[in-house]
C-alpha cells in the first residue's frame, strides 16, 4: 500500500479550550459541537493537556457540578498527553490506536505546534478508501 500520512486525514480545524477555562463551560462546547474532548492549549497555542468527556464527568462524581466552584479546566484536564506526528505513517498509527486503546491523538510538529488531531475514524476512513479501491 502506498504511505499515508497523518496530515492527509487529520482534522486541522479544532475545538480547544484553555486551562484557566471554567470546566462546565468546556462540558458546554463539547455537548455543542458534539465531540467527545478536546485538547487544552495556552494562550500562545501550546498543547498542556487533554479534557475528555470521561474528565468532566469526574465532575459528576464528585458532586461538583451543583456548586458553582466546580473549577477549572487544568483541575480536570489529562496531562501530558500522547501525541503524534503529522508525517507519521497512517498504518503504524492504526497499530498505535489499537494497541493503547485510544479514541484520538493530538498531532504536533517537532517545534511542539498543534495542528491537528486524528481519530480512529480518520485511519478507518483511510483503510474503507483503500479497501473499496481494490474490491
Amino acid at each position: 500500500m502506498t504511505s499515508v500520512k497523518v496530515a492527509d486525514y487529520m482534522t486541522k480545524r479544532l475545538i480547544t479550550v484553555a486551562p484557566h477555562t471554567h470546566v462546565v463551560e468546556a462540558m458546554g462546547l463539547m455537548l455543542k459541537h458534539k465531540i467527545s474532548g478536546m485538547p487544552v492549549v495556552t494562550d500562545r497555542g501550546e498543547l498542556v493537556g487533554m479534557l475528555s468527556e470521561v474528565d468532566a464527568m469526574r465532575i459528576v462524581i464528585q458532586d461538583a457540578y451543583y456548586d458553582e466552584s466546580a473549577g477549572i479546566v487544568a483541575d480536570f484536564m489529562h496531562a501530558p498527553v500522547e501525541t503524534v506526528s503529522p508525517d507519521m505513517d497512517i498504518y503504524s498509527l492504526a497499530e498505535r490506536f489499537v494497541k493503547n486503546h485510544r479514541r484520538r491523538y493530538p498531532v504536533v510538529t517537532a517545534s511542539g505546534a498543534l495542528v491537528g488531531q486524528i481519530s480512529r475514524r480518520d485511519v478507518l476512513k483511510v483503510a474503507h478508501g483503500s479497501l473499496m479501491h481494490t474490491a
